[in-house]
């Protein structure tokens, strides 16, 4: 049994969401009879930017939200998808009559899930747009790119979203900001240590003291092969070759750099990590605009790593610079 610090499994997510809007009580507030929070102060006349998906992988979805953040954010049960009466929900709280972008990971059921809330909203009146972020380089080749799974890349994403929305851009510049955003991230990921689901005594897979699971999900997922665990350098490397060639990023461009920790990395050895992928970004003639590291896209107790690269242009690097708050990021004060 894994230990937990929990009460009933069944309330975990509601819990979660009453102890997050009791650190914030102005700033939010959950959506009547659903699992959902949206601002309590929306800007007029402004694209609603509404993100989601299943719970246990705080920060994100649930503390992604704030100002040049999204509006609403839509939670389901713990690894799955919210329902379409959720989705229909935190898009009817965040419409201000612009119409609403839905992002989210290009999971099966947030897929189904979130088109059916958007067919509903659409019988109430209100436009919705998707962008579904896929940058998982190990879940399938790039001529089947959107098949490949949403992980780490969510953070740049929907980051970008969000300042576009905030600049003002109507729907179809917001999605098309978005979209360029999605496409030009790249993700790849290892594991040391399985996720857990809360009140479940087994993990997702296992693996020998000696073993490492490569290109795994955010879900518990198993990865896409498994390896012998290798000393910090050789594991960046063999990351960023693949992630590097998948788009491919080549010398001359610039980039924003993540390391994620998974939720039991610690930030010791994210900066190794880090400080690995800086050497060969620099060896390979690319420019990084700016470098995070932290635990943004979790699987409860999974241990690892993931490395994701975004490339810019002048548009994204704005939108990637711009004022924002959250309560687990900012660049400016407040």
């Amino acid at each position: 049994m894994v230990k937990k610090v929990i009460n009933n499994p069944k309330d975990v997510v509601q819990e979660t969401i009453e102890g997050f809007l009791l650190m914030h009580p102005d700033e939010f507030r959950q959506i009547e009879g659903n699992t959902a929070i949206v601002k309590t102060r929306l800007d007029p006349d402004k694209v609603g930017l509404v993100i989601g998906g299943g719970s246990g992988h705080e920060p994100i979805f649930l503390e992604f939200i704030g100002t040049g953040y999204p509006d609403a954010v839509a939670m389901g049960n713990i690894f799955a998808a919210p329902s379409p009466d959720i989705v229909l929900a935190a898009t009817q709280a965040a419409d201000r009559g612009q119409g609403v972008l839905y992002v989210y990971g290009n999971y099966a059921g947030d897929n189904l899930n979130f088109d059916m809330g958007a067919e509903l909203a659409e019988m109430e009146g209100i436009r919705t747009e998707t962008v579904r972020v896929w940058d998982d380089v190990a879940s399938a080749p790039p001529e089947r790119i959107s098949d490949r799974r949403g992980i780490a890349g969510d953070f740049f994403v929907i980051k970008i979203a969000g300042a576009a929305c905030d600049a003002g851009l109507n729907l179809d510049e917001v999605k098309r900001v978005t979209t360029k955003a999605r496409d030009n991230t790249r993700t790849m990921g290892v594991a040391l240590y399985p996720g857990t689901i809360p009140g479940e005594g087994t993990p997702a897979f296992t693996l020998a003291e000696d073993e490492i699971e490569i290109g795994l999900g955010l879900h518990g997922e198993p990865g896409v092969r498994r390896g012998k665990i290798q000393p910090a350098d050789v594991l960046v490397d063999e990351m960023m070759s693949l992630v590097v060639a998948d788009l491919p990023f080549k010398a001359g461009d610039e980039v924003c750099a993540l390391i994620d920790g998974f939720g039991s990395t610690t930030r010791m050895e994210q900066m190794i990590a880090m400080r690995r992928m800086l050497q060969n970004l620099n060896r390979l003639g690319i420019k990084v605009h700016k470098a995070e590291a932290g635990a943004y896209a979790t699987c409860q107790e999974m241990a690892g790593f993931s490395i994701t690269l975004m490339r810019l242009d002048n548009e994204l690097k704005k939108f990637y610079d711009w004022p924002v708050w959250s309560p687990v990021y900012k660049n400016r004060q407040g």
